[in-house]
């Protein structure tokens, strides 16, 4: 995967936590929850797609 595909998953993780938590201030408890939680799976993703990435990466220079 390149570079812009992994920083625009990181890039909606880093965006639906801002939203979350923001909604959290707010007091919108159910949307604060489910962007959380939506943030929380894709930065997971991103997390195995780079370590993935590195493993590849390493196969491939050897």
């Amino acid at each position: 995967m390149n570079k812009k595909g992994i920083t625009s998953w990181l890039g909606w993780s880093i965006a639906f936590l801002i939203i979350a938590l923001v909604a959290g201030v707010f007091g919108f408890g159910l949307i604060s929850g489910v962007s959380l939680s939506i943030a929380k799976w894709l930065a997971i993703i991103f997390v195995v797609l780079f370590i993935i990435s590195i493993i590849a990466h390493t196969i491939k220079e050897a």
